[in-house]
């Protein structure tokens, strides 16, 4: 489904706006926020059509706009087109060059790792060695303290996705590439996913020891830091390849 430049437009700050501030966003905050120069009114016809066109959706009458599972595809996609995947935060590197000599201990590195992406991501972050059989899981205070966590429904999904993730593990396949893939929703082949996103690659550590990386979280997580940092890791892996 091809839409328009403007609703481009308007569909990708809906989706920015709302990972902000976990609320549904109306016309009159986007006009506000964002000064498109064009009505309020002019706003309103736009979101209706992302929303018939199942991008958008309406909690209730008198709400503002939430992103649809396709709304966030479409967003994740755009970062992608446009490559803007690099992380800026040098605190990252930082912490990684403490602990970089350590590569060679795979299981320490990815302990290690682990808390890192946990810490910057605010996500959950998660590593597995595929030879040791081994995962790492850190940032358990940092994803409950998400809004959507209030719902106790919601933390038990979460869990049992978690333990559906890591039976199911070495199932995902990647190319030689091994870049991150997204996976948004019910996307995500792996039960009790529907209000959840992943992002998860695979890396290898030397002696081609191979390791898997994700971090995981609500659908309502900042996509662009969260892949940026995932590829920040495998390119450091592949300096020492």
């Amino acid at each position: 489904m091809k839409i328009s430049e403007r609703q481009s437009l308007i569909l990708n700050k809906i989706v920015q706006d709302y990972i902000n501030s976990a609320r549904p966003v109306s016309s009159q905050l986007l006009e506000k926020r964002h000064k498109f120069r064009i009505s309020p009114a002019t706003i309103r016809i736009e979101m209706q059509k992302l929303t018939d066109h199942g991008f958008l959706y309406q909690p209730h009458t008198s709400a503002g706009r939430i992103p649809t599972d396709k709304g966030f595809r479409f967003f994740v996609n755009h970062l992608f087109e446009k490559e803007s995947l690099e992380f800026p935060e040098q605190k990252f590197l930082k912490e990684i060059q403490k602990i970089e000599r350590q590569i060679e201990d795979s299981l320490k590195f990815s302990r290690e790792v682990t808390k890192i992406l946990a810490s910057l991501s605010s996500n959950l972050a998660l590593s597995y060695l595929f030879d040791e059989k081994i995962f790492w899981k850190e940032g358990w205070q940092e994803i409950f303290a998400e809004p959507e966590f209030e719902d106790t429904k919601c933390v038990r999904n979460f869990l049992e996705m978690i333990e559906n993730l890591e039976k199911h593990i070495e199932d995902f396949v990647f190319e030689e590439s091994f870049l991150p893939r997204v996976y948004i929703g019910k996307e995500l082949p792996i039960l009790k996913s529907k209000d959840f996103s992943l992002i998860i690659s695979q890396g290898q550590f030397p002696k081609k020891k191979k390791a898997t990386w994700a971090i995981l979280g609500p659908k309502r997580m900042t996509y662009q830091k969260n892949i940026s940092l995932i590829n920040s890791v495998l390119k450091i892996l592949a300096e020492y390849q």
